[in-house]
């Protein structure tokens, strides 16, 4: 059995989740989205990542960046390399990819502003 606090909407359920016979049994959400959740936190758990990547741009050092879907848990740090090296060198947009397919995992590392674009 285990205890988790939902984040699949902001009411933070307390759920507790056991796996009987090969199936997953979830108590204490009030919404599908909690079940969803906890079973996904048991076989496959994702995250998000908002960041930052530097820039060429004096007059923008960094441009905030976020991944465009939930990845795997166990790829944050990895992503977050990826990140870390990148130093942007043309103005681009908010939604505008920054990493175009990371790591192979099918999902983009994108702008979150227009503090680039051009004026």
């Amino acid at each position: 059995m285990k205890q988790l606090v939902c984040i699949g909407c902001p009411r933070g359920c307390r759920l507790t989740i056991e796996e009987k016979d090969g199936e997953f049994i979830v108590s204490g959400n009030s919404c599908p989205r909690g079940k969803a959740f906890a079973v996904s936190e048991m076989t496959m758990p994702k995250r998000t990542i908002c960041s930052t990547v530097k820039t060429s741009f004096p007059d923008a050092p960094v441009l905030p960046v976020r991944v465009s879907d939930d990845i795997p848990k166990d790829k944050i740090f990895d992503v977050m390399r990826e990140i870390n090296a990148v130093t942007l060198t043309e103005r681009i947009g908010r939604g505008d990819a920054v990493i175009k397919n990371v790591l192979g995992l099918g999902v983009d590392v994108i702008a979150t502003s227009d503090l680039l674009k051009q004026k």
